[in-house]
């Protein structure tokens, strides 16, 4: 494979020396007071994430899920509060007949400790409507790629949540700002056939030469072009392969299908071909795009 990415190892040897122990210098009252406000400072940015992602999930439920549907439940944060928020209207009886088809083990169980009546997908049945998270999103089309976050070995792919989007009459992505960009660039996971995988890989890596590099996902340890000596593999016995975008991507709808014609490939984290929303928590506000409204006007 020629554009792999090799990283090497440097090691270094430190000699045994006496170690002369000094008391530690007490901390003085200001840079303790100092340390102290930027813990708050943190802590209070990351409650005001959620506080964002909260409102854009609450939205979410509140403007496409109606009693009776049959809701396509996402993973991730976003999802997650969407889950809880909708297990909330179930409760209080604003919404009923609600059945939910979770994407993964952990949404399902989540689902069910919300009180959420939770059903199987099987292909071509009928989701009326689905929300998700989405690693970023294409301006202007709206495309999603998904599948960046870790998974373990064992466990399923992105291939369930994808079905589920597919599936739906009406999908929302809900993401915050900073993940709704022009150009997109990194990991787009491409799940392949584990008998095959290094000819797929070379394939893949020909289609996208000095664009991108292909790397094999890893179980444990670094990320390489190989996997190292535990590469990962999904409960279905695939391998992803991560393949990283070192400059911007014009048109991720091409390629998805540049993908989707090399043999070994199952699935890639790619969704397009879709007519979906994005539900987008911005600092005091949450917007909501379709594809005919899909630019954020500068404030």
């Amino acid at each position: 494979m020629e554009a792999v990415a090799r990283a090497s190892i440097a090691a270094s040897s430190h000699a045994r020396v006496p170690l002369c122990r000094r008391p530690r210098p007490r901390q003085c009252h200001a840079a303790r007071c100092l340390q102290g406000r930027r813990s708050v400072a943190c802590a209070a940015a990351a409650d005001a994430d959620v506080v964002r992602l909260f409102d854009a999930a609450k939205l979410t439920v509140d403007e496409f899920v109606k009693s009776g549907m049959v809701v396509g439940l996402g993973s991730g944060a976003a999802s997650g509060l969407a889950v809880q928020y909708l297990g909330t209207r179930l409760r209080r009886g604003s919404l009923t007949g609600i059945v939910g088809i979770p994407s993964s083990v952990i949404c399902a169980s989540e689902a069910e400790k919300a009180g959420i009546k939770v059903g199987n997908h099987e292909e071509g049945a009928q989701i009326d409507f689905a929300f998700a998270d989405a690693d970023v999103i294409e301006e202007g089309t709206l495309a999603a790629v998904i599948g960046r976050g870790k998974t373990e070995s064992g466990q399923p792919s992105f291939i369930q949540q994808k079905g589920i989007v597919k599936s739906a009459d009406k999908v929302a992505f809900i993401i915050d700002n900073d993940k709704y960009v022009n150009g997109i660039e990194g990991s787009i996971p491409v799940l392949v056939k584990s008998g095959n995988w290094i000819d797929t890989a070379e394939e893949i890596d020909d289609l996208f030469l000095g664009d991108a590099e292909v790397w094999r996902r890893p179980s444990i340890g670094t990320a390489g072009p190989s996997g190292g000596d535990f590469p990962l593999v999904t409960k279905e016995g695939h391998h992803i392969l991560d393949v990283i975008f070192t400059t911007p991507i014009q048109d991720l709808g091409k390629v998805a299908e540049g993908l989707e014609k090399i043999v070994g490939v199952v699935e890639h984290g790619i969704i397009c071909n879709t007519t979906p929303y994005a539900v987008i928590a911005s600092k005091g506000e949450v917007q909501v795009l379709d594809r005919k409204s899909s630019v954020i006007p500068n404030t």
